[in-house]
């Protein structure tokens, strides 16, 4: 047992400090040179240099991991406990909510493997992240690519809190939504002063362990019902006003991309890595969707937003609730960091020529505005969930924005920009159908996700 607790440690400290958080591209001047001792030097080109190369994730010193690991990874990415609000997502889309989780792993599968194959030329790795893929196909775009990231791990912060407050309110319905909000920010202030990539990791482990343990419970409860099921209560047609909002709900529950190029680079055999996304995305695919069915079917009508708050029992509900309120603290800190990590390396350090100086003292300590800063970061999150407090609406029009560029439409086009006509015939209208299809989901989307969120905040549904 202590064995697997320690290969579970080490797997899991690796997968955030070499894939959740160096995949951001913001590995320019990592914390590593301040925890290790080195003294800051401001603005140094030769000093960039070193430092870059010293923490570049692909590097030969890098930890490789094995294709299982790697899928491991990706399985975690992509099994966020935002599947919470699958069957609510069923219960509006029926089977077409059904389908699009199986048609939209399909799609991810592919443009992930589209967007590996433009770090290549000839063979040879020329690219290493995301960004550099995207200034290659257009130059000026990597930061277009930047601001999709950080508005996907802001969100993901803001749907945290949003979902942390539903799930109290559900415990105790006297004490409303903001209240409960405000409180579980309170509890998260201590992430503003994380500078250690091992806190992070130790956080996850427990957040992937209550993980694990809370969809086992939900699941075995609902097959105990399995009797109560009526297939025939699903539907066929749903209502395409409330389509588009559910088909964000699933796309933004596969966005992974940002993070496949350093996954790729760390691999034992990087030829396994098509393989490997393939068996993720299917495990994905059927666990979700039997998720999203079997959730639905077991409480039908009186599906809620999140599934947890749909059991009979309050003091079951009670308990799982907290499992999963937990599970939203453990989680809130690893995007909280790695949004600290973007604009630090983007506007503080990282760069020749920073807007602003260094967080950091001569000692290496925090000075007092920048911790000033990280926490006025996590209370524009606390303001944001205040402000649109509505899971599904927020979370439908996040994933038909930057899940829908991230996932969808750059991948691809950056494929056809890049490789040209290297590519088969197949690949080609492949490409064109996934960028047609992807601003037709996101166009409509953002309109009718815009219209449930401002219905919801209107109306306070």
């Amino acid at each position: 047992m202590a064995r697997m607790e320690n290969a579970g440690r080490r797997l899991q400290d690796w997968t955030n400090k070499n894939v959740f958080v160096r995949s951001f591209e913001s590995a320019d001047v990592t914390l590593a040179s301040y925890q290790d001792g080195a003294a800051p030097v401001a603005d140094s080109a030769e000093h960039l240099d070193t430092i870059k190369e010293d923490n570049d994730p692909h590097a030969a010193n890098s930890t490789p991991i094995t294709a299982l690991q790697a899928a491991w990874n990706v399985t975690n990415a992509i099994q966020g406990m935002f599947i919470v609000g699958l069957p609510f997502a069923v219960k509006v889309g029926g089977w077409i909510t059904i389908f699009a989780l199986v048609f939209a792993a399909y799609i991810c599968y592919r443009t992930g493997l589209s967007l590996i194959d433009c770090l290549y030329e000839d063979g040879k790795k020329v690219r290493k992240s995301y960004r550099e893929v995207a200034e290659t196909a257009c130059p000026g775009l990597g930061k277009y690519v930047l601001a999709a990231q950080l508005t996907e791990l802001a969100s993901t912060c803001i749907l945290y809190l949003v979902l942390a407050g539903d799930l109290l309110q559900g415990c105790i319905p006297s004490v409303d939504k903001p209240a409960w909000m405000m409180l579980v920010a309170a509890m998260l202030l201590g992430t503003a002063f994380l500078d250690d990539i091992r806190i992070v990791s130790h956080l996850s482990l427990a957040n992937a362990v209550s993980h694990l343990i809370i969809n086992a419970i939900m699941v075995i409860y609902c097959l105990s019902q399995v009797t109560d099921w009526q297939i025939s209560s699903v539907v066929v047609f749903p209502n395409i006003r409330l389509l588009p909002t559910m088909v964000g709900v699933v796309v933004f529950g596969y966005t992974s991309h940002i993070f496949l190029p350093a996954l790729e680079a760390s691999m034992e055999d990087p030829k396994e890595f098509k393989w490997m996304l393939s068996a993720s995305h299917i495990a994905a695919a059927i666990f979700k969707a039997l998720f999203g069915l079997i959730g639905y079917l077991t409480f039908a009508e009186f599906t809620q937003k999140e599934i947890s708050n749909s059991l009979p029992n309050q003091w079951f509900k009670i308990i799982v609730n907290i499992v999963l309120v937990v599970k939203a603290l453990l989680s809130y800190p690893l995007p909280f960091y790695a949004i600290v990590q973007l604009l630090t390396d983007n506007f503080f350090r990282g760069v020749k020529v920073t807007l602003f100086q260094s967080c950091y003292g001569a000692d290496r300590s925090l000075r007092e505005w920048a911790a000033c800063l990280r926490i006025i970061l996590l209370l524009w999150t606390l303001m944001v969930a205040l402000s649109v407090p509505y899971l599904i609406e927020l979370m439908g029009l996040v994933g038909n924005i930057t899940g829908t560029m991230l996932s969808f439409i750059w991948p691809a086009y950056f494929h056809l920009k890049i490789k040209g006509d290297k590519l088969s015939p197949e690949d080609q209208k492949f490409n064109r159908f996934v960028i047609g299809m992807g601003f037709f989901v996101m166009t409509l989307g953002i309109y009718y996700s815009s219209i449930e969120l401002y219905s919801a905040i209107k109306y306070q549904t």
